[in-house]
């Protein structure tokens, strides 16, 4: 005969002690491998592959700036070979710590990400110390050139991440930056300021947000699909307009307009960041402000709520009274206002006039900034000023002189913003928790 024993009943005030499994992931193993096979590469390649003789120099400040009694070093010229192994090492070394932390379930918290970065950072400048040997590295120009690369990502990546926030998927992104960047060049063109043009970007692109809208809220159809065509659509739109007005008479539709350049006293003075970042165009300042604000809006506001609240389970936020589809509509909205401002950096914001398809895939480079930077705000940011660099590491390579550098081939430079891709989303992010009724149509019961 068996007996029922019953568990105690716990006292009312017995303290609630949190229970830890011990239980590993799956993929536990994945970050560190991905994380060894880098610094090995780098010890490898850039460490044992670096002639012994040859240095590497790093142009840190430059003259002009604001640099008292030259607490920053001009030129710092360190032998390659030394500092790609010393770098290398470094890495293997987070590597380990790493390997030890998931092998032994131990929680970093916070600064898990942290050694991420610094690995990131110290795997890169190796990779400058090897391909550079022999050469001079302007640290400020290139992150000058990352910059201006960086702002119609991070306006296409922001834009993504409003629209899937509240449960929509936004392809369209390459059709909004490209519809801005015409109107732009057409508006002000027509109206002979730039700052016009400023303004009728986002409105432009307020034309591929209403048919998305129309289409994937409305309608109901299938996201993907009317993403694609309005991506088509935006391309034949502009180029029809391009060939038929702008091309006919250049001096009325279509002038290299350029936002001029607002510089901070003092901060545009300071070594390596003071022009990257306080000597640059409105789009940029503007950049840096929609990010904060977005920040605090998505997760510190009643607003943003509500919208996190559409995207994960918008039965559940209909049924306290949130209007779901018209959330869907106003973020939609805003968020192809938002590319359009990144499309205007691709004309008034560097000077150029309109050309056909001149977007050149930055829209979906824009969709993967967004996953990579897991849907935030900050991380849709860093993803893109992370695929920018590669941009601009390409560009310097390129102009390299004859028989200076690690001599790399332009097909390789092509790939390297697609392979950083590749290990940023595979090695360093893994799995994305995408929001739950992302791409799921809402119809009211």
């Amino acid at each position: 005969m068996s007996t029922l024993v019953q568990d105690p009943v716990p006292v009312a005030d017995a303290p609630v002690v949190p229970v830890r499994t011990s239980e590993r992931l799956r993929s536990w193993w994945h970050l560190p491998t991905a994380l060894t096979v880098l610094a090995l590469a780098a010890l490898l390649v850039f460490g044992l592959g670096s002639p012994a003789a040859d240095s590497t120099t790093f142009r840190l400040a430059a003259e002009g700036d604001l640099n008292p009694g030259g607490i920053v070093p001009g030129d710092v010229a360190i032998p390659a070979r030394v500092l790609a192994i010393v770098l290398a090492a470094l890495c293997l070394v987070i590597a380990g710590v790493l390997w030890w932390a998931s092998a032994t379930v131990t929680a970093l918290g916070r600064w898990r990400t942290a050694l991420v970065v610094v690995f990131g950072l110290l795997w890169v400048i190796a990779f400058l110390d090897w391909a550079f040997h022999g050469a001079t590295v302007d640290v400020g120009a290139m992150l000058q050139t990352m910059m201006v690369l960086a702002v119609p990502l991070a306006f296409g990546a922001l834009s993504g991440v409003l629209s899937e926030r509240s449960g929509v998927i936004n392809i369209a992104i390459e059709g909004q930056l490209l519809m801005g960047a015409f109107g732009a060049v057409l508006v002000g063109s027509m109206v002979g300021s730039p700052w016009a043009g400023l303004i009728a970007a986002p409105v432009m692109s307020l034309l591929i947000g209403v048919l998305l809208a129309l289409f994937a809220v409305g309608y109901r159809v299938q996201q993907i699909i009317v993403g694609v065509v309005l991506n088509v659509f935006a391309i034949g739109l502009t180029s029809f307009f391009f060939g038929t007005v702008m091309k006919q008479n250049p001096q009325m539709f279509n002038q290299p307009l350029r936002l001029p350049t607002l510089r901070i006293p003092l901060l545009a003075d300071l070594p390596v960041i003071g022009r990257v970042l306080f000597e640059q165009n409105i789009l940029v300042y503007l950049m840096w402000i929609i990010v904060a604000v977005l920040t605090v809006a998505l997760f510190r506001t009643r607003w943003g709520l509500r919208v996190r609240a559409v995207g994960e389970h918008p039965r559940a936020a209909d049924t306290v009274g949130i209007n779901v589809n018209g959330t869907r509509w106003g973020n939609v909205l805003l968020g192809s206002a938002v590319a359009g401002l990144g499309g205007a950096t691709l004309t008034i914001g560097t000077g150029v006039a309109f050309g056909e398809e001149m977007s050149a895939g930055k829209g979906y480079i824009a969709l993967a900034a967004m996953i990579l930077g897991r849907y935030h705000p900050v991380g849709a940011l860093a993803a893109a000023l992370l695929f920018a660099f590669t941009d601009a590491l390409q560009l310097r390579l390129g102009t390299l002189p004859t028989g200076s550098g690690a001599g790399i081939p332009s097909q390789f430079l092509l790939m390297l913003p697609y392979i950083v891709t590749l290990f940023a989303v595979a090695g360093v992010v893994g799995r994305v928790r995408v929001p739950a009724a992302d791409g799921v149509p809402y119809v009211k019961q």
